[in-house]
């Protein structure tokens, strides 16, 4: 039989390929081609199993690729990706730790732009309560089921809603930044549902209980500050912070500037009042006028004692030798006080809710007991002391009642 003649080797069938393809190659690229999905951009299988998808971002002209466990995933992330970029929501940054991004965002943005006590509370909620429960989570991950889980976790953890809601409103502004860095597309705490909070219920002194708690506390070296917390409805910070020449004797009137509060690890703080309505003016009344006459007695003896020790920073309210009033000294001896008159134990902030429960009593008009406190809007006023609005009801009617009152 004779033998096939073999190709010759040195043959030319054709223009020479560089790298050509087996047949098998070729039809296991040709299987893959076929496996692409159409659209704008390219989705392609990688050699890690997963499918990816490429487009250009239009703010920076730099390539993006999205990934799929499928080519139709991955497609459909590619649409998702285009139609966040055309809404202006498409995150493009880069991939950090939700704990990352939160240290970064208090420390190097919104520290500069509160005051020390925000910063601190921040600081708080952060450490104790975003970073143990969500900051494992890389940002871009996060859902709104992480964050409602962490807040029930929370809450079985012993805190209160309004905790919660505390925390919710750090990280909702914290992820507002993040969203405008384009780090996330949305921010998933709109998407969160939060705890009720009971409403708060004060407990203010009464007028009979206002004037036995200022009777036991005639010529204390306290009763100014008390006098000026039930007359005023002044904030504990206002009262600290108060100076001899915000007040003036000749008008009867006193001038709110500033607030003093401790923070730990600062010391006494000095801030503006806590918004535009709290600077003000309050009209004293001459009991109040009087008392802070006598105070101001003992103060110059104070200071006399103190001789050379003695700092001068004309507050009202001062240590042995001018410097701020103690709190821890300011609670001892008000709790003292309370006792002494046989009252139960409130907080001093309690005080204040007096004051304008007292007034809305008198029948003083909501919009003056507002501007009196300092409230941004007679809303909260009204909120706050709505309890007191049944009373003012039935008063309102007897009044009515009197005016037209038919003869039988």
């Amino acid at each position: 039989m004779p033998r096939r003649k073999q190709p010759d080797s040195n043959a030319s069938n054709g223009p020479e390929v560089s790298g050509a393809s087996t047949p098998s190659e070729a039809k296991s690229k040709k299987r893959r081609r076929k496996k692409s999905v159409p659209g704008p951009g390219s989705v392609y299988p990688r050699k890690d199993g997963r499918w990816g998808a490429d487009f250009i971002v239009e703010e920076t002209g730099k390539r993006k690729t999205v990934y799929g466990r499928t080519a139709k995933e991955a497609a459909e992330k590619l649409q998702q990706a285009l139609f966040e970029q055309k809404q202006g929501t498409f995150a493009d940054g880069p991939k950090q730790k939700l704990e990352t991004f939160l240290n970064h965002w208090l420390e190097d943005v919104h520290k500069p732009t509160v005051r020390v006590s925000s910063y601190k509370r921040y600081r708080i909620i952060l450490d104790k309560h975003l970073i143990p429960y969500l900051g494992h989570i890389q940002i871009q991950k996060l859902t709104a089921q992480h964050v409602q889980s962490a807040y029930a976790k929370i809450l079985k953890d012993g805190y209160k809603p309004a905790t919660v809601r505390a925390i919710h409103a750090v990280l909702h502004k914290a992820l507002g930044q993040a969203v405008r860095w384009h780090l996330v597309g949305r921010n998933v705490c709109n998407e969160v549902s939060l705890p009720r909070v009971p409403k708060f219920e004060i407990h203010p002194l009464t007028k009979e209980q206002a004037q036995k708690l200022l009777d036991v506390a005639r010529g204390d070296r306290f009763e100014a500050m008390l006098v000026l917390a039930l007359l005023t409805g002044m904030r504990r910070g206002e009262i600290l912070g108060l100076r001899w020449s915000d007040i003036d004797f000749e008008s009867g009137t006193l001038h709110i500037r500033r607030s003093v509060n401790h923070i730990t690890g600062y010391g006494f703080i000095e801030t503006e009042p806590k918004t535009a309505a709290s600077i003000r003016v309050i009209p004293l009344p001459e009991v109040v006028i009087d008392v802070l006459r006598q105070h101001r007695l003992y103060q110059l003896e104070a200071q006399s004692q103190a001789g050379a020790k003695w700092q001068e920073r004309d507050l009202v309210f001062c240590n042995k030798i001018g410097g701020f009033f103690s709190l821890s000294q300011l609670y001892q001896q008000y709790r003292k006080l309370l006792s002494d008159a046989g009252l139960p134990r409130l907080r001093f902030h309690d005080l204040r809710h007096s004051a304008a429960t007292i007034l809305l009593t008198l029948g003083i008009h909501p919009k003056v007991v507002q501007e009196r406190l300092g409230h941004s809007k007679i809303a909260m006023t009204m909120d706050t002391y709505s309890h007191v609005l049944p009373t003012m009801q039935e008063e309102a009617s007897e009044r009515l009642d009197d005016l037209f009152r038919r003869e039988k």
